[in-house]
């Protein structure tokens, strides 16, 4: 099963409304944030969507599945 490219195409462009990377794309963010929000809860809808996305990508090592910037 192939991801949506839509959805990786999205890890690129959003960026984090709030906290400590504010402004940074999703795809950016380092793992060690995604793994707090993976201990304390992902935000809901969309936003917690792209985040657990980026944290599975980027805690397997599939980062080579993310289109060229």
């Amino acid at each position: 099963m192939m991801p949506d490219p839509n959805i990786l195409k999205e890890l690129h462009t959003t960026e984090m409304p709030f906290g400590k990377y504010k402004g940074r794309k999703i795809s950016q963010l380092p793992v060690s944030y995604l793994e707090w929000f993976e201990r304390t809860g992902f935000p809901a809808g969309k936003l917690g969507m792209l985040l657990s996305t980026m944290h599975v990508i980027k805690t397997n090592g599939l980062e080579e599945l993310l289109p060229p910037v």
